[in-house]
Parts: C-alpha cells; sequence; structure tokens
C-alpha cells in the first residue's frame, strides 16, 4: 500500500511542476482517474483546465486525444465514419479520434445536444457502434470534460443522462496571489510543459484502479452512502436527486481516497469530503429553490447535517 501512496504523490508532483496551487484540485482528479470514471471540469476561461489534462496524460504515458467541441462538430468527427472503398468496393471505418486512454472533450458544453450525446455509449460501454459493427476501446479509456459556466454566450446545457456519466465534477479556481506571481516566474522563459517527464504507465494506471475496487467497504458505510443520497431524492429544494449510479460513484470515490490515504477501508470522512464533487452536477434544484437563491452546495451540506455519522469498530 506504501508503494501505491508513493506512485499517486508522485504523479501528483509531476503534474505541480505545470499547475501550481491546485493540489486539491489535482488529488481530486486523480481520485477520479483511481476510480475509473470520467470526469467534467467547470470554470472560466484561463485557469489552467487544458493544461492540467495535457499534462496529467503526460504524466502517465497514456494515448491522449483532444476534441475542441463547437456547435458545428458532428458525431462523426468523434467516432469516426465508414466511408465506402471503390478500389475494395466496401465500407472502411476511419477511427474517430476517441480511440484513446485520455479524451480531453474540451468545451464540451458548446457543441449541440446531439454531439454530445455521442459520447454516451463510449463513456458507459467503453465501445463504440458504427455501420452496425461494435469496436471496443482501449483500457484505461477516460473521458475529462472541461466546460464553460453555462452563463456563458454560447453554451448549450448538458443532459442529465450525460451529467450522471460523469463521476466527479471539479472546479478549478483562481490560484492565490502568491501561487498566481510563481506561475508569471515558471512561465516567463520557458514552457515546463514541454519538459514534462512520464512517471507512470497504463500498466500503473490499471493496477491502482483494481486496488481501488478492493479496497474494504463496511455495510454500515454502504448504508451512509445511500441515505445520502437518498436523501436528494426526497428534498423540497431538489427537482432531480441522485441516481444509483451517483451512489456508486460516491463509494468507488472513497475507496479511491481511502488507498490514497494508505488505507485498505474506508472510514466516514471518505465519504463526506466527496459527496461534493460527486453529487452537484447530478442535482437539480427546484425554481422556488432558485428564486430563493439556495445553490446545490448549500443543499448538500443541508443534507449531511442531517445525517448521523456512522460509528466504524
Amino acid at each position: 500500500m506504501t508503494n501505491d501512496v508513493e506512485l499517486v504523490r508522485k504523479i501528483a508532483d509531476n503534474i505541480e511542476k505545470v499547475i501550481l496551487g491546485k493540489r486539491l484540485q489535482i488529488y481530486n482528479i486523480l481520485k477520479g482517474i483511481l476510480a475509473n470514471g470520467h470526469i467534467l471540469i467547470e470554470d472560466v476561461p484561463g485557469v489552467g483546465k487544458t493544461t492540467l489534462i495535457k499534462a496529467l496524460a503526460k504524466s502517465l504515458n497514456l494515448s491522449y486525444s483532444r476534441i475542441q467541441f463547437t456547435p458545428d462538430l458532428l458525431p462523426s468527427d468523434i467516432i469516426g465514419v465508414s466511408i465506402y472503398s471503390p478500389k475494395t468496393m466496401e465500407f472502411e471505418y476511419k477511427k474517430g479520434p476517441i480511440f484513446s486512454n485520455i479524451i480531453l472533450a474540451d468545451e464540451i458544453n458548446r457543441t449541440s445536444p446531439k454531439t454530445q450525446s455521442a459520447l454516451l455509449e463510449a463513456m458507459e460501454e467503453k465501445q463504440i457502434s458504427e455501420g452496425g459493427n461494435t469496436y471496443k476501446l482501449k483500457e484505461p479509456f477516460l473521458v475529462l470534460a472541461t466546460e464553460n459556466p453555462i452563463e456563458y454566450e454560447g453554451t448549450f446545457s448538458l443532459p442529465e443522462a450525460q451529467l450522471d456519466r460523469f463521476m466527479i465534477k471539479v472546479q478549478i479556481g483562481y490560484p492565490e496571489i502568491d501561487s498566481e506571481v510563481d506561475i508569471l516566474d515558471l512561465y516567463r522563459q520557458n514552457n515546463p510543459f514541454e519538459e514534462l517527464k512520464p512517471v507512470a504507465t497504463d500498466e500503473n494506471i490499471i493496477y491502482l484502479q483494481k486496488k481501488v475496487r478492493d479496497i474494504h467497504v463496511g455495510k454500515e458505510l454502504n448504508e451512509y452512502i445511500v441515505k445520502i443520497v437518498n436523501a436528494t431524492r426526497h428534498n423540497i429544494f431538489i427537482m432531480l436527486g441522485g441516481s444509483i449510479r451517483a451512489s456508486l460513484a460516491l463509494q468507488r470515490v472513497a475507496q479511491a481516497t481511502a488507498l490514497i490515504n494508505g488505507r485498505d477501508y474506508i472510514i466516514p470522512e471518505d465519504i463526506r469530503e466527496n459527496v461534493m464533487i460527486v453529487l452537484s452536477h447530478r442535482i437539480i434544484l427546484t425554481s422556488s429553490a432558485r428564486a430563493n437563491n439556495y445553490s446545490t452546495q448549500q443543499v448538500i451540506l443541508d443534507i449531511l447535517k442531517t445525517i448521523q455519522v456512522p460509528k466504524v469498530k
């Protein structure tokens, strides 16, 4: 377990060579990676979302594709298309950029819902269906999508079904003043990303993902997870609560947190510290809650206060 913790720390340290002052956000993203889940990163332009994902892919030495989502992007631009070959008199499948380990779906909410939905099968089944054939995607397969806040011009709301397939949602935020000064100094003459070296492999990630699934979860902690998610379904301020997939995601991210902290079992804090990143994008508030300036974060925190924390023996 010690070697596992050291490897995760080594990956985080490597990413921090180009993304300064965002240790918590880096670890949250690594939780999603180890939990074998897709990650949604929402924030304003220019805070380092794309750079962070590129640094992650390079640190893990994984194949990487960037798909720039625009209003005129088509599903075939993502998954590929079958083209008739006069030479062979057959259709030949030309694979799209989806066939990589890490997919950067950049500004995913700037394209139409039809194109957004092209990712659904890949995210859920880790396969692509085209022209009557099914193509498996190679492991690990992870979609890391960035989006601008919905208030920004030219954005589309992601469908609830697609939001639910993102295991966590992370916000980067602006750096502290001292960190931003360090960023200016670091990037003044050189681009540190060009000097970044891999510190892990795809085998390392697949191994850690398997170790995460082996982390013990006691029955009382499974009940705690279900009570939290179930409370979102019966809250007067929430129109749409967390799904069963949300419960599974919270359990898996808690397991990843335990592994990162060097434990082979989870504790209540592993659950509590991840509730926000697992549930915040899955919950839709009622119109009256929004009219009264309630936030999703506030409602989730209020729910946590009403549920008794189990005592783990």
